[in-house]
């Protein structure tokens, strides 16, 4: 079998090794070409070593007549997809360096007469692609959606051992679910692979040993026995990075879009609010108190006056300026913010207590926006935490290290879940008088000191909002 590998990373010239160092039971695989556009990739330069066709464009290898099977190892589907459109009809593609071999090794392992030296080489070739070669995670399941193998990636990103994974239903162990994905918005890739004994790709959402959210893309392929599926070797690669800065990215031009809108509103609403207002309070100055178009009058004069704080909060949001960063020491400021809402949190019978600690860096900032993203989240937290409840603002190092974290817990009423991911966008609120550009405001100066802030929350339980910051360790990177 004439192998054209598309892809000359360390993953090719390793793939090129466990091709040379072992003997195969019933083909005779063979790299005769490698394409990669970067000219000092590993493995294109080892194949050029041992006088292998190479190529900058896989484009050269559809007219070459001595390639079986074309194996994609720069882990796009694009390029797989234009692999199949283009490839001559005999010859075979695969997504993974390793699907052919998992085939191989599966039968070697199950043929009864076959020494107990071929089946050690067999599972030490099998682990090896299983572990050595492959960085993703990796499930070998079988056509009831039970795991019949995985590998060490896998395992170490859910925290789970071999014993508690083997035998179980793949749908359990990665979206703790009791029936098969299915539905538009989440389809199973093993179940298309099954049905049209072809690869298949999707993206899904899994949940780490934390409980977190990580974004997977999802290739499946299948495995082969007398002609028949009998299971398939799923890939899964975490893709998490990729969407969040996509997220980001998204919500910058969101923001700048909406800023940019908010901006010519505001000043186009703001002189006739200032009309509105001013006449009001000028005729009740000649109305007496009693008189039942003064109260008229103040209403019209509150609600210009509310209307006028929704105008300058369009402002604060059109206006957010690259930060004027000095060196401060984070719990002065977290110290004097508590201070400020103290009065606001005890009219409503609310505690706000605190726990900071004594071991931070000075930090480079912009104190009066990072008084502003605080300040924001603290009066947020006590106009949803009713009457007897607790807020809780602490410091401290992150885990990730070079960081600081401020988190600031309320025992509120919780966001639901449907809308936990929506609350950073401009004028989305849950508040029945709010006017959506907290959050957003606060969103955005975070960002603009390189940080990020995330929420968590439960319904009936309480919110918790995370700010992590830059500290003096990382403040050249972002100032």
């Amino acid at each position: 079998m004439n192998i054209a590998v598309v892809g000359g990373g360390r993953r090719c010239k390793d793939f090129m090794d466990v091709i040379q160092r072992h003997t195969f039971l019933e083909i005779n695989p063979k790299i005769v070409a490698v394409a990669d556009i970067r000219p000092d990739a590993p493995g294109l330069v080892a194949a050029m070593e041992k006088g292998l066709f190479i190529t900058s464009s896989y484009d050269d290898l559809f007219d070459r007549e001595d390639i079986d099977l074309i194996v994609e190892l720069t882990g796009s589907m694009d390029i797989y997809n234009d692999i199949l459109a283009k490839k001559k009809k005999d010859v075979r593609a695969i997504a993974n360096r390793t699907a052919q071999l998992f085939w191989e090794i599966s039968r070697i392992s199950t043929m009864q007469k076959k020494t107990d030296q071929e089946l050690r080489e067999a599972r030490a070739l099998y682990n090896m692609a299983l572990n050595d070669l492959i960085q993703e995670e990796v499930l070998v399941i079988d056509h009831r959606f039970r795991i019949i193998d995985t590998n060490d990636a896998f395992l170490e990103k859910f925290g789970l051992t071999r014993d508690q994974v083997i035998g179980q239903h793949c749908y359990k162990i990665t979206h703790h679910l009791e029936t098969p994905c299915s539905g538009e918005n989440h389809p199973c890739p093993l179940i298309q692979t099954l049905e049209t004994e072809e690869p298949s790709q999707t993206t899904h959402i899994h949940l780490d040993k934390q409980g977190r959210k990580i974004y997977y893309s999802i290739s499946t392929y299948p495995l082969l026995e007398d002609g028949d599926v009998i299971g398939a070797v799923e890939i899964s690669r975490d893709i998490t990075k990729d969407i969040n800065v996509q997220k980001m990215m998204m919500q910058q031009e969101k923001l700048a879009s909406v800023g940019r809108l908010s901006a010519g509103v505001a000043h186009e609403i703001n002189n006739p609010l200032t009309t509105i207002l001013t006449t009001a309070m000028l005729i009740q100055e000649d109305l007496k108190t009693d008189d039942p178009i003064y109260e008229e009058l103040s209403i019209i004069s509150n609600e210009a006056l509310r209307c006028r704080k929704i105008v300058t909060n369009l402002l604060n949001f059109a206006r957010q300026t690259q930060p004027d960063k000095k060196r401060y020491q984070l719990n002065d400021i977290v110290a004097a913010c508590i201070s400020l809402t103290q009065k606001p949190a005890a009219f409503k019978d609310v505690v706000v207590a605190h726990d900071l600690s004594d071991n931070l860096p000075q930090t480079l900032l912009d104190k009066g926006q990072i008084e502003q993203a605080l300040i924001n989240l603290i009066i947020n937290a006590v106009e949803s935490t009713p009457a007897g409840g607790s807020i809780h603002l602490s410091t401290g190092l992150s885990a990730n290290s070079g960081y600081i974290d401020i988190v600031v817990a309320d025992t509120g009423e919780g966001i639901p879940e449907d809308r936990i991911d929506r609350i950073f966008d401009p004028f989305f609120t849950t508040k029945e008088n709010g006017t959506g550009l907290g959050l957003a405001i606060t969103h955005g100066i975070i960002e603009q000191h390189g940080g990020t802030i995330k929420a968590s929350s439960t319904v009936g339980g309480g919110t918790t909002f995370t700010i992590t910051l830059p500290g003096d360790a990382m403040v050249n990177h972002v100032s």
